[in-house]
């Protein structure tokens, strides 16, 4: 019995030697080629630029997924119809959903209420409300001025020289960005006052060379809720004045119309 021992070592010696020569590597060793690159991996097949190399909706240098697109960023002023109610929140009006459909960065700015020449309950006029949450931003690819429904009490002159100012401002902070003027939005068949408003801002895109959106014109809601016809039952709230959840989804369809044939889905900066 004593005899075993000995051999018992012996044997476990000869087996540790076995194992070491048959190619085990040092800790370090074994770390380093658990890092190395698997075969085909990184340079590319090309040569190897840096990933993300590629450009703009293409592929890298090194045939890998294609860069991201940039979204259009694309503010837009207005009043409820576009800045939303105490009820309906910004990104429930027409402007948001047409952004979630055209893939825009989107920025909403103005208050309900507000016109060009109208301050509504927070004594703010678009050129106040522009200057107070957009100016002071980095230019956008489109900004969107869209309102008047609140200016029917003022003249023709005080509303076309509120928008001539507002819109020659945003020209002279912005001169590279697109701008588009669409005018008001109505809940049923325009009144007098309302064409009124429509044809002050028309004159003034006409002027200034600024694509003109004419929802008035293009007859977007016909009839009223009250007495049931045309449209406006389909799509205008209890009030007679606002769009439901459908109707705003009906005026993004309508606006995106719109910017189709005006090519303006995709505005770029300096385009």
């Amino acid at each position: 019995m004593r005899r075993l021992v000995p051999c018992a070592s012996a044997l476990a010696a000869l087996i540790w030697a076995l194992v070491c020569l048959s190619g085990c590597g040092s800790p370090a060793e074994s770390k380093a080629n658990a890092d190395a690159p698997a075969a085909g991996t990184g340079r590319g097949a090309a040569g190897g630029g840096a990933a993300g190399g590629g450009t703009a909706g293409g592929s890298t240098a090194g045939g890998g997924a294609p860069a991201r697109v940039k979204a259009p960023v694309v503010m837009v002023l207005g009043d409820s119809y576009t800045a939303g109610l105490p009820d309906m929140a910004p990104e429930q009006t027409y402007a948001a959903d047409t952004a979630r459909r055209l893939k825009w960065q989107l920025i909403i700015a103005g208050h309900y209420g507000s016109g060009f020449a109208a301050p509504g309950r927070t004594h703010q006029t678009f050129a106040t409300l522009f200057n107070e949450q957009l100016a002071w931003r980095p230019a956008p690819d489109m900004i969107v001025v869209s309102g008047g429904h609140n200016d029917w009490p003022h003249s023709y002159d005080q509303v076309t020289t509120a928008a001539r100012q507002l819109l020659t401002a945003i020209k002279r902070r912005w001169p590279s960005s697109r701008l588009l003027l669409m005018g008001p939005l109505w809940g049923s068949d325009p009144p007098p006052k309302s064409l009124q408003v429509r044809d002050a801002l028309q004159d003034v895109a006409g002027r200034l060379r600024v694509p003109f959106i004419d929802p008035l014109a293009e007859q977007w809601i016909t009839g009223d809720i009250h007495s049931g016809i045309g449209n406006a039952p389909a799509y205008i709230r209890g009030d007679g004045t606002h769009p439901t959840p459908v109707g705003n989804r009906y005026f993004a369809d309508r606006f995106i119309t719109d910017l189709r044939k005006l090519g303006l889905t995709r505005p770029r900066l300096g385009s």
